[in-house]
């Protein structure tokens, strides 16, 4: 795999930086409000919502075992200011011969819904992507019904691909999963956009 996927990423507003075990707690404490986990659901509730503290390190410690054996490559989201994690993402379904890769598991904590904070750090993880790691594509997908995420991808922008039907079982469910690209022809495009956005 990419020997340089998993490296810090620095911007103005946040770094990702890549997932360490003392990230756990703090991750934790930033995860507890159940918007985030409404369509991002761990362990085996019925419903989806905040994982509790044991679904919570069996959730991280399947992230850094999959960043550590190099088959995804997760981040922690840390205000450039406090030096807090408020959120985390992650390179997944990594591609390396056909150049390609998802960025997904994204969430922040509410209180930085609307700041920049996703902005940039989507600005850092394509920029790693298509301009270090040489990628021809970076794809996204959510759940069909996630609207707000839709609408967050739609304004990189990216590319809506389709729905997968019936993609993920989900707790409560079936989940269909909205897919998403941007290629590397229309990189120079979002790039100009997501800076744009930070700039206003």
């Amino acid at each position: 795999m990419w020997s340089d996927l998993s490296t810090r990423l620095d911007g103005s507003l946040v770094t990702l930086e890549p997932f360490r075990a003392d990230h756990e707690q703090p991750l934790f404490e930033a995860s507890r409000d159940p918007a985030i986990w409404r369509w991002l659901p761990v362990g085996g509730a019925a419903e989806a919502g905040p994982p509790d503290r044991s679904e919570f390190a069996t959730w991280f410690a399947d992230a850094l075992r999959a960043s550590a054996d190099g088959s995804e490559a997760g981040f922690a989201t840390v205000d450039r200011r406090s030096g807090e994690p408020i959120g985390s993402t992650r390179y997944l379904a990594l591609r390396e011969p056909h150049r390609g890769l998802e960025i997904g598991w994204t969430w922040l904590s509410p209180a930085r819904w609307a700041s920049g904070a996703n902005v940039e750090a989507k600005l850092l993880m394509l920029t790693h992507a298509f301009e270090d790691l040489d990628c021809i594509r970076v794809e996204f997908k959510t759940d069909s019904r996630n609207e707000r995420s839709r609408a967050a991808l739609a304004a990189l922008p990216a590319q809506f691909e389709g729905i997968f039907r019936h993609h993920m079982v989900v707790p409560g469910g079936l989940r269909d999963s909205a897919y998403y690209s941007v290629i590397d022809s229309e990189w120079p495009q979002v790039r100009d956009n997501l800076r744009r956005r930070l700039a206003t």
